[in-house]
């Protein structure tokens, strides 16, 4: 495995981590929190609205005894207030989810849900997800219109999971991207980034390969969907996550072993067909730079992009996961973001 070349391995000038960060710890949140990372953020009925995920233990310890989902608001993007209990858990997940198992006990499948993204469409929340069960890692599409209730729409076969819905339907078709793990095909961890279609959220099928993982100079390992995808008039802007092995890297966190660096790139889609990539970064966009996200928490080195927001003014608000521990937010120009990209 080559190793990365480290001479371009730089977060982008364009990119403002705000000050404040992070800005959502496992201490606001009002129910038992030990990392809170990897969030669904959108605006929805007038206010941002965050679902982040909740791995709960002892903190220093690798090891958790349950994942949840939280739910968060704001005003104004940067101040959260957490709701007072947590929205979804495995329980809840599999009930919901009860239909699509088919086993005659889905609470004894479902291990885990897990890494919300949101998108609104035609005035409804979407949120995808990643599901555990016995029989595999499955990722899910569900609908909600006040963050109690959630109707699962989908389950994908196993393994698929970083999934995150295009705002719009494209040809009358609803679109994502997600990122299948085909172990036995390719002998490790090679992953890339596709593009799924589906008529009504339900049926999904015409599967394309979008990014491949040998097309970015960042990566080593895999690649995958970060925050759902933006209309600009250029095109779709995407994130994507991007990892790298290093085997000298050691135990950078709370496990006994983690050498795998998490950094964010950057890509645009053209607006019609939308698997046609039209611009692409070959650096990153963003890199582990801060202490929260390369030398404190549970796993370092790990930036991931959960949601992306375009303001009126231009303003693109990115969120992210720093060290699978904090829930994190930088800005950046529309303009510069393009310029990056040729556009």
């Amino acid at each position: 495995m080559s190793l990365i070349d480290e001479t371009h391995f730089k977060t982008s000038p364009v990119i403002h981590r705000y000050a404040g960060n992070p800005i959502l710890t496992a201490q606001q949140v009002p129910y038992h929190a030990t990392l809170v990372f990897n969030a669904g953020v959108t605006k929805y009925e007038g206010r941002y609205v965050m679902v982040f995920r909740n791995d709960y233990g002892e903190w220093g310890s690798p090891v958790f005894q349950g994942t949840n989902l939280g739910l968060a608001f704001s005003g104004d993007g940067i101040r959260w207030q957490v709701e007072p209990q947590p929205i979804w858990d495995r329980e809840r997940a599999a009930q919901a989810a009860a239909h699509l198992l088919n086993c005659p006990d889905p609470e004894r499948e479902v291990i885990r849900a897990y890494d919300p993204r949101l998108t609104v469409i035609d005035g409804q929340v979407y949120m995808c997800f990643a599901m555990d069960t016995r029989h595999g890692l499955r990722g899910g599409i569900a609908r909600t219109s006040d963050f109690a209730r959630f109707e699962v729409l989908s389950l994908s076969a196993p393994d698929n999971r970083n999934m995150v819905l295009f705002p719009e339907r494209v040809n009358g078709q609803f679109l994502r991207l997600e990122r299948p793990m085909p172990v036995y095909s390719r002998g490790r961890d090679r992953f890339d980034l596709w593009l799924g279609a589906s008529p009504d959220l339900r049926l999904w099928d015409t599967p394309r390969l979008v990014l491949a993982v040998e097309d970015v100079p960042f990566a080593n390992d895999k690649i995958g969907p970060g925050a759902p995808p933006v209309r600009t008039p250029r095109g779709w802007l995407a994130l994507y996550h991007a990892v790298d092995i290093d085997p000298s890297r050691g135990k950078n966190g709370w496990e006994a072993r983690w050498t795998k660096r998490y950094s964010i790139g950057l890509m645009l889609l053209d607006l019609d067909p939308p698997w046609r990539v039209i611009g692409h970064l070959p650096t990153p966009l963003m890199v582990p730079d801060t202490r929260y996200e390369k030398e404190e928490g549970f796993r370092t080195n790990v930036l991931f992009p959960g949601g992306m927001i375009l303001e009126d003014s231009g303003e693109v608000k990115i969120y992210y996961g720093g060290a699978d521990t904090v829930e994190c937010l930088a800005t950046a120009d529309l303009a510069d973001l393009l310029k990056l990209l040729g556009k």
